[in-house]
């Protein structure tokens, strides 16, 4: 029996760094993104319903991209804390964090449905020094079907861009792609330190297998 869903790692540590530092430099991101851009992607997501995405990446409105690793998740693989083996980015986009914790330790898999965005990360990664340690590839998350699984999971706008009647099963196909003893990170971009803080204690996963 595959392990519920309830008892994955959903949890970011945390107590182990001070919050303050590292939110602020996604805030700061975030607040660098005009909403005339924000509303340029939504349009382009309501008139292309069956390739929204990589019409974004192909015109350059991806308001949602950082322009480098998420940085908690630099801090995470840094302080060793993350699984090694093989890890799975889902919706890697330019792949700033695939490439930012692949190491010979820990084999990751970048995956995104847009083309646009899979060439992207791929011209601009491909010649890393890690990129023996990391893959790029085109595909629907929701079909896709790996031949092995994955030890870690890592989730940061994925899980927000889909429709919400959607989650369900998004939260099947990381119960099957994960391993037994896999762990899935998840990052909610969070309104304040203190909502973040607040809402840490609250468990994700419904408890269902």
């Amino acid at each position: 029996m595959r392990t519920p869903l309830s008892t994955f790692s959903y949890g970011l540590l945390f107590n182990t760094l001070p919050l303050t530092s590292l939110f602020s430099k996604l805030t700061m991101a975030r607040s660098n993104t005009s909403k005339p851009k924000v509303d340029k992607m939504q349009q382009l997501l309501h008139s292309h319903p069956s390739g929204g995405w990589d019409k974004c990446w192909e015109k350059g409105v991806t308001p949602w991209d950082l322009g480098q690793p998420t940085p908690i998740l630099v801090h995470l693989h840094q302080t060793g804390t993350l699984p090694k083996g093989r890890a799975l980015v889902p919706g890697c986009g330019s792949g700033h964090d695939v490439a930012a914790i692949a190491c010979p330790e820990r084999f990751v898999v970048g995956l995104d449905v847009s083309e646009n965005a899979i060439k992207q990360a791929t011209k601009w990664f491909s010649s890393s020094k890690s990129a023996e340690n990391f893959s790029f590839l085109e595909a629907d998350f929701f079909i896709w079907r790996p031949t092995q699984l994955f030890d870690l999971i890592f989730d940061y706008t994925f899980f927000c861009a889909i429709e919400p009647e959607m989650r369900p099963q998004w939260a099947s196909r990381i119960r099957d792609l994960l391993k037994p003893d896999g762990e899935l990170f998840t990052l909610i971009f969070p309104i304040s330190d203190h909502e973040v803080m607040k809402k840490s204690c609250i468990p994700w996963g419904s408890g269902q297998s």
